[in-house]
């Protein structure tokens, strides 16, 4: 699952490292996915450092989507977003949507159990 926890609203472009956490995968599967999919280009500083921005995470959340949960293999990935790019886009931003209510909710439910708790 999607560690979006980690995804600030307010910074503009984030390390590999960074994004790797973010969705629970090796650097390496980063610098693949980019070979692979065009819509995956971080900008890259004089000194070839990747910079992750909000397009490109949005693109890393499509393809991360469609393999990683979805259990499609690459080309099979690739032949979804090019076929069906705005169907896969719109599921996949609707999934993640979900997810990160799901996921305030469940916090939000502990805190409640928690404050049960001190009453009682």
């Amino acid at each position: 699952m999607v560690n979006m926890k980690s995804f600030n609203q307010e910074k503009i472009l984030y390390s590999i490292q960074e994004v790797a956490q973010m969705f629970d995968i090796k650097t390496s599967t980063l610098r693949y996915w980019e070979k692979e999919f065009d819509s995956i280009h971080p900008f890259k500083s004089e000194k070839g450092t990747r910079q992750y921005g909000e397009e490109n995470i949005k693109a890393i959340r499509r393809v991360y989507h469609l393999v990683k949960e979805k259990g499609l293999t690459l080309a099979g990935a690739k032949q979804k977003m090019k076929d069906n790019k705005g169907d896969a886009i719109n599921t996949e931003d609707v999934i993640f949507r979900l997810k990160s209510i799901r996921s305030e909710l469940m916090t939000l439910k502990e805190e409640v159990d928690e404050m049960e708790k001190l009453i009682l």
